[in-house]
């Protein structure tokens, strides 16, 4: 399993989360659910105490992924896999987005 911590602003606000058999887990920290001026992260992942789980990445980190020749760079430079979107996420959303939203490699277990 490979996790990481979602920032929003600068603040963890949840862990999203690749499981073994290739699915995904997010769901939202606590005590970022008690804090009622924190919003959600996106309107397809609403701020709720519920755990989403998805088949694949959901749609809202998949579009924060590069595309054509700037995701073959990223590739070939970090030897990722193209179609390991999850690493990709890792590897490219760590610092500069667009938007609000950055994702951080967690340790496991944490």
């Amino acid at each position: 399993m490979r996790s990481a911590g979602i920032l929003y602003k600068d603040q963890e606000a949840g862990l999203l989360a690749q499981q073994d058999d290739g699915s995904f887990s997010f769901r939202y920290h606590d005590a970022w659910m008690t804090d009622s001026s924190k919003p959600g992260i996106c309107l397809n992942l609403p701020k709720s105490k519920q755990e989403y789980h998805s088949p694949s990445l959901f749609p809202f980190f998949f579009h924060m992924l590069p595309e054509g020749s700037n995701k073959m760079t990223v590739c070939k430079m970090m030897r990722i896999d193209p179609d390991d979107h999850f690493g990709l996420l890792l590897t490219t959303a760590k610092n500069d987005t667009i938007g609000a939203v950055k994702v951080i490699k967690t340790e496991p277990g944490k």
